[in-house]
């Protein structure tokens, strides 16, 4: 999960509705950056790009409002062949998602852990709200907060039927809605 200390220093702002700027846990700049749309995550991740000398993956047009201000956007160009050979940060398609989560393996059902205490914060144990990002353990490629605390977007947009014996889906060209998991 991005933090709102990492997302503050980049962007200039604080959007998220828990922890320094409102309410829930008080675990200041780790608190686990929400309430940015897709719009904002691939801004986000053209801007670190930027930060490391690295090509923009995106090019965002017809955009409204500022980056943490609900900013929206008519249109996206990936600035490669495709999602995958961008030279910059983006953001990981589901199947990468699904595959970085399980660490490679199908041992586990939540991300790291058969029990789900042990790797997640979520409505049976979070007291509604945000927790610190990694207070819980990592999955088997030291990877926190796979399952739980709050949603992470992807690339791809939602469909219903997920292709499981497919190596390295692709998602549907179209849709109406992004994915978003781990939350």
């Amino acid at each position: 999960e991005l933090t709102q200390g990492q997302w503050e220093a980049l962007m200039g702002n604080n959007p998220s509705w828990f922890g320094p700027n409102g309410a829930g846990t008080d675990c200041g700049s780790n608190c686990p950056l929400e309430t940015v749309n897709w719009w904002e995550s691939l801004a986000f991740a053209n801007a670190v790009s930027a930060a490391e000398g690295l090509a923009a993956c995106y090019t965002l047009t017809g955009c409204t409002n500022t980056v943490g201000n609900d900013m929206e956007c008519t249109g996206v160009t990936v600035n490669a062949a495709t999602v995958y050979d961008c030279a910059g940060y983006r953001l990981p398609t589901e199947a990468e998602w699904e595959y970085a989560a399980r660490a490679g393996t199908d041992l586990y059902l939540y991300a790291g852990s058969n029990t789900v205490d042990d790797v997640a914060w979520y409505n049976g144990n979070a007291s509604s709200t945000t927790h610190a990002v990694a207070g819980k353990l990592a999955n088997d490629w030291g990877l926190y907060d796979m399952s739980g605390n709050v949603w992470e977007w992807t690339w791809d947009w939602y469909s219903p039927t997920y292709p499981s014996t497919t190596t390295d889906p692709e998602g549907p060209g179209t849709g109406v809605n992004r994915v978003k998991r781990g939350g």
